[in-house]
């Protein structure tokens, strides 16, 4: 039979195989040496060798039991043709004869069977080949770690046409109004930006002590920009965020940089993504190295609580001095981090989580010649579902020295005279703000946002104490108030691909209450991987 004969071939070549493969072993030293591809090549042909045999007998195997059905179904249609009554036997009869074929007509029939299985085992031939393909193909694209544990590469091509009606500071992802115009006369822009597009790693570690441990990586091209032609086209790779985790089951550890625990809430934007959107105009915000301890406590089956507290760098807002070589800023030269906590209570709502969250923090700042202060703040923040389509989210703060947060116009310190000068005094900038957005979850691809807030320093103490060097501010001088409000729609045909309309209108204040605004619009395409 034709399966017999492929086993015999398949034997035969095996042996040839083999015996050129001792022969090149056993070839003398003095000879030439064997081909190493000769023989990876024979090692391969001698597993594929392996496997057909293997199928062959699988086949084998198969053709025996299609056999013995075969004689059931046979003495089961005698059984029934010996209880039908006589009329209708004849034609029975012809059926079991039929069916009980003698020897020599199953001999002839053999080479249809055979060629039934020979189909067969082509078609298992070319299902392996495909599968090998497609084993090939990932380990080719595969992202390896010289670790044996798991790593995850992730990322998003993000393209934004933008376009901007005033004189805003950050053409690409605006956050203040400068003024109407430029020295030369121009206010108005349009171009496009992929310096918002960010690359991710994942890492998953051991279990260390019943917790498993994990970490991850966020950075994107939003670093600033090369001192060369068209540089605002080759945006420089800087570091998002990058933590470390270790998780039990009701207790976690996390260490890294990232937005502060007490303020992790943003509203949903692809328009704003090299800094949260609203950044500067309510929500607090900044990725500060920190360590933190949280703690679920399961009250119900749809309640929790969560406990969380840690440390934080105690960064002031102040830019660097030098392109090289890191000089501590003013929380730093206090010589101890700042200190924050928090409380969220969930409860489980139209089978969507409602959070309430309380936080707090606090910090020392250093800024010379035995002038100290406390910095400090109070959050609330909310996320409540109304409905399976409506989410109501925010936050609300209030404190002192926020400029490494975010708040205050990225404002810490005021002081009554030159900073540098041992007489002058120095007042921590309070401020209070917050920000709401409301989503609308047309379909499970649609959704729209809207989105407000407002970041409010005190006025008069900027006014009591004129010098700011430290801090954001055009030129007319730090912003006494900042409000900005957007709307957009995101569609999501797919996971991985994202496509979104967003309008922004942004309104700052200077300290004589002179008011520059600003709208922009942007159209979002991206891909993520």
């Amino acid at each position: 039979m034709l399966l017999q004969r492929s086993f015999v071939c398949c034997t035969l070549i095996l042996a040839s195989l083999s015996g050129r493969h001792c022969s090149a072993q056993n070839t003398p030293a003095g000879n030439a040496a064997p081909d190493p591809s000769l023989a990876e090549t024979v090692q391969q042909l001698q597993e594929q060798v392996k496997e057909l045999r293997s199928i062959v007998s699988d086949l084998r195997s198969e053709s025996e039991q299609y056999r013995a059905e075969t004689r059931e179904l046979r003495e089961e249609l005698h059984s029934a043709v010996a209880q039908l009554p006589a009329a209708n036997k004849p034609d029975a009869v012809a059926v079991a004869q039929t069916a009980s074929a003698t020897p020599d007509q199953e001999a002839s029939s053999a080479p249809a069977q055979e060629s039934s299985s020979q189909g067969r085992l082509s078609k298992i031939e070319e299902e392996y080949d495909l599968l090998t393909g497609k084993i090939d193909d990932q380990y080719q694209t595969k992202v390896e770690s010289r670790s044996k544990y798991k790593v995850r590469l992730s990322g998003l091509v993000l393209m934004d046409l933008f376009s901007n009606r005033g004189g805003v500071l950050n053409s690409d992802v605006p956050g203040q109004v400068d003024s109407d115009r430029d020295p030369l006369g121009r206010s108005n822009s349009t171009g496009i930006s992929l310096r918002q597009s960010q690359i991710g790693l994942e890492v998953f570690g051991p279990e260390l002590a019943g917790a498993k441990t994990s970490g991850d990586l966020q950075a994107d091209f939003a670093g600033g920009f090369q001192y060369a032609p068209n540089g605002i086209a080759l945006g420089l790779f800087r570091l998002r965020t990058a933590t470390i985790h270790l998780d039990w089951a009701h207790t976690s550890i996390v260490a890294g940089q990232e937005a502060p625990f007490f303020s992790a809430l943003s509203p949903t934007s692809f328009a704003t993504l090299a800094e949260p959107a609203l950044s500067e105009a309510g929500n607090l915000w900044m990725w500060i190295p920190q360590i933190r301890v949280q703690r679920r406590l399961t009250i119900s089956e749809n309640s929790n609580f969560l406990l969380q507290g840690g440390i934080l760098d105690g960064l002031t807002g102040e830019p660097p001095v030098y392109a090289y070589g890191r000089r501590p800023q003013a929380g730093e030269y206090s010589r101890q981090p700042g200190y924050a906590g928090r409380v969220a209570w969930t409860h489980s709502i139209f089978g969507e989580p409602l959070t309430v969250g309380a936080g707090g923090y606090y910090s020392r700042q250093n800024w010379g010649f035995g002038r100290n202060l406390g910095a400090w703040v109070g959050t609330l923040d909310w996320s409540v579902p109304l409905g399976k389509m409506l989410g109501l989210s925010g936050e609300f703060f209030r404190g002192q020295g926020l400029g490494g947060l975010g708040g205050g116009s990225y404002q810490s310190a005021l002081f009554s005279g030159n900073p540098t000068d041992p007489a002058s005094r120095v007042q921590g900038l309070d401020a209070l703000g917050g920000w709401a957005q409301l989503k609308v979850r047309a379909s499970s691809k649609v959704e729209f946002n809207f989105a407000g807030g407002q970041d409010n320093p005190f006025a008069s103490e900027i006014r009591a104490f004129p010098f700011s060097q430290y801090g954001s501010g055009g030129k007319n001088g730090p912003a006494a108030r900042n409000q900005s409000g957007l709307m957009n729609v995101i569609y999501r045909p797919r996971s991985d691909l994202v496509f979104s309309a967003e309008y922004g209108h942004i309104a700052t204040y200077q300290i004589d209450n002179t008011r520059y605004t600003a709208d922009r619009f942007n159209l979002v395409m991206g891909i993520l991987f």
